[in-house]
C-alpha cells in the first residue's frame, strides 16, 4: 500500500505569517526585561546579562487648557515613554503662565523634582516639551541625572522603528537638525593649535586657540545633514516618479491619515489584506506602505498608510518627512482616522490637521476632500460613541479588528473617489476586444450590452482614454440602436457617423 502524496491546498497560506508578522516578531525578540538587575554575581554570566530598563521620572508644565488636557498630555509622554523602553516611576505637573525660561520649571519645583528623583531611583528625566540648550544644561546640573525632552524622545521612537532606507535618512537628518544647536564640548581645552612649521609656515602671530572639538563636530554634522538632504531629494523624485506613472494610468489615490495608534495599520489591513505590522504602541509603523484596492463597480485606486501625528510634532521630523507627508496632500481623497477610545479625540483632530494644514500651505494650496472614520469603537463605551456620532455626524464609524463597518467605509471611499470626466455612448466591433478590456479596467462601464454589430457601451473615461474610443462613438440613445438604425448610423466602412464622431470630440477637447 502506498502513501498518498503531500498536496497543497489554499488553507496552508493561512499558516503563512504576513510580513507585519514577522516584523512584529523580531521587533518583540530583543526586548529590555523590566525587575532583572545588571550586576554580575558570577563573571561567567556576563553572556546571560539582560539590560535594565531606564527608570524616568516625568515632568510638564501646564500653560493653557484644562487639568485634563495637562494630565492626557502627560500620560501620552508616559506611553512614549514606554514604547521607547523605559520604565515610568513618577510624574509632576506645574502649573505656570509660561515654562521658566532657565530651568523650564521653577527653582521650587526643580528641587522637588531632585528628590523625587533620588527616591525612585531614576536615571532619566523626561520634560513635556521642548528645551534650550540652556535649560538643558542648567536641569542636568542641578539633577545630576540624564535630561531629555519630548522631541529627542520621539526622535528616539522613529529611529528604533525606520526599516527603509529613506526612512533611516528622514530620521537621521531629523535628529542632526536637533543636535546641531545642542553641541556640548569642553571649550578651549580640545582646541587645535597652529603655528609653526605643522602649521604651513604661519609660524610666530598663528598661534592661538585655533579650531575647537565643537566647531569640528558641527562642520561634520552640516556636511552629513547636506549629503542627507540630497539622498532624500533624490529618493523624492523616484517617489514622484511613481506617483506620475499612477496619474498618467488615471489611478485615483487614497491616503490614510490619523494619530498615531489610532488604528491606521489595522484599517489597512482590513481594506486590502496588506499584511502589514501592527502593534498596540505609539509610532509602530513610519515607512509609507501603496497597496492597490477596488471598487465595487470595479475601479482601481490605491490606499496608501502615512506616517501618524502626534501632539506638539516636531519641527525636525515635519521638515525631514516632508517628502513622505507629500503623499496625503497630493492624494485625492483623505481618509482620517480617530480613535473612538481617546479620552480627548476633538484634540486628536485638531492635531492632525494643523499638520495637514502646514503641508497645504506649503504646497500652495488646499488639502484634499476629508473622510473622517472614527475606529476601534469595539473599545469605546457607548456614551462616548453617542457623543462621537453627535459631534462627527458625517464620519463613518467602524472597527477594524472586529470587521464591522468595512463594507460601509469601502462604499463610502467609492462615492468620493473622482470619476472620470468624459461620458461617451460607444459601439465598438468584436475586432477591437483590447479597447473593450481598457474601458473595463481604466473607465467606468455604466451600461454593456451585445449587437449584432458590436458591443454597445456606456461609459465614463479620462481624456486619455477617450482618445482612443472616440472613433466608436454614436448618438446618445437610451438603449442600443435597431439593426436598420445602425446601418443608417454607420457608413459602408464602418466607421462611426462623423457628427457624432464629431460631438464627442468635441467633448474630450473641452473635458481634456
Amino acid at each position: 500500500m502506498t502513501e498518498s502524496p503531500l498536496r497543497y491546498t489554499p488553507a496552508d497560506d493561512a499558516l503563512d505569517p504576513s510580513r507585519g508578522e514577522m516584523e512584529l516578531e523580531e521587533r518583540s525578540s530583543l526586548r529590555r526585561v523590566a525587575g532583572l538587575s545588571t550586576e554580575l554575581t558570577d563573571v561567567t554570566e556576563v553572556e546571560y546579562r539582560q539590560l535594565r530598563l531606564e527608570r524616568v521620572v516625568l515632568v510638564g508644565v501646564w500653560t493653557e487648557g484644562t487639568s485634563e488636557q495637562a494630565n492626557a498630555s502627560l500620560v501620552e509622554l508616559a506611553r512614549l515613554a514606554e514604547t521607547a523602553g523605559s520604565q515610568v516611576m513618577d510624574g509632576l505637573v506645574q502649573r505656570r503662565s509660561k515654562p521658566d525660561p532657565a530651568t523650564f520649571i521653577g527653582s521650587g519645583k526643580v528641587d522637588e523634582l531632585s528628590v523625587a528623583v533620588q527616591a525612585a531611583g531614576a536615571d532619566t528625566v523626561i520634560c513635556d516639551g521642548e528645551l534650550s540648550p540652556g535649560q538643558l544644561r542648567q536641569l542636568e546640573d542641578k539633577l545630576k541625572v540624564k535630561v531629555i525632552d519630548r522631541t529627542a524622545l520621539i526622535l528616539d521612537i522613529f529611529a528604533q522603528h525606520a526599516r527603509s532606507r529613506d526612512g533611516k535618512a528622514q530620521v537621521e537628518l531629523a535628529q542632526l537638525s536637533y543636535l546641531l544647536p545642542r553641541l556640548r564640548g569642553w571649550g578651549e581645552a580640545l582646541s587645535r593649535q597652529v603655528g609653526g612649521r605643522a602649521a604651513g609656515g604661519v609660524g610666530i602671530g598663528g598661534r592661538g586657540p585655533g579650531e575647537t572639538k565643537i566647531e569640528l563636530d558641527r562642520r561634520r554634522i552640516r556636511h552629513r545633514m547636506s549629503k542627507l538632504r540630497r539622498e532624500i531629494a533624490a529618493m523624492s523624485r523616484v517617489r514622484d516618479t511613481q506617483r506620475g506613472a499612477r496619474r498618467r494610468n488615471d489611478v485615483p489615490s487614497v491616503a490614510i491619515v490619523g494619530y498615531t495608534n489610532a488604528g491606521k495599520s489595522s484599517l489597512l489591513n482590513a481594506l486590502t489584506d496588506a499584511g502589514v505590522l501592527v502593534e498596540d504602541a505609539l509610532f509602530a509603523t513610519l515607512d509609507p506602505t501603496t497597496r492597490r484596492a477596488e471598487t465595487t463597480d470595479g475601479r482601481t485606486y490605491t490606499l496608501t498608510d502615512t506616517v501618524g501625528f502626534v501632539r506638539h510634532l516636531p519641527h525636525q521630523l515635519v521638515e525631514a518627512f516632508r517628502s513622505t507627508l507629500e503623499e496625503a496632500g497630493q492624494a485625492d481623497l483623505l481618509v482620517h482616522v480617530v480613535d473612538a477610545s481617546d479620552p480627548l479625540p476633538e484634540d486628536q483632530i485638531a492635531a492632525v490637521r494643523k499638520v495637514l494644514v502646514e503641508i497645504g500651505e506649503e504646497q500652495g494650496g488646499t488639502m484634499p476632500a476629508e473622510l473622517l472614520v472614527v475606529n476601534k469603537t469595539d473599545a469605546a463605551g457607548d456614551l462616548a460613541l453617542a457623543r462621537l456620532r453627535h459631534l462627527l455626524p458625517d464620519a463613518v464609524f467602524v472597527s477594524a479588528h472586529r470587521g464591522d463597518g468595512i463594507a460601509r467605509l469601502k462604499a463610502c471611499i467609492a462615492e468620493r473617489l473622482p470619476r472620470p470626466e468624459v461620458d461617451l455612448e460607444l459601439l465598438v466591433p468584436y475586432t477591437e476586444g483590447g479597447l473593450v478590456a481598457r474601458l473595463h479596467s481604466d473607465g467606468e462601464v455604466l451600461a454593456s450590452e451585445h449587437t449584432p454589430e458590436g458591443t454597445r457601451l456606456h461609459v465614463r473615461v479620462r481624456p486619455e482614454l477617450a482618445v482612443a474610443a472616440v472613433p466608436f462613438a454614436v448618438g446618445r440613445t437610451g438603449s442600443a440602436p435597431a439593426e436598420g438604425d445602425a446601418a443608417g448610423s454607420r457608413d459602408a466602412n464602418g466607421t462611426a457617423d462623423e457628427g457624432a464622431r464629431a460631438e464627442a470630440g468635441a467633448r474630450v477637447a473641452a473635458r481634456g
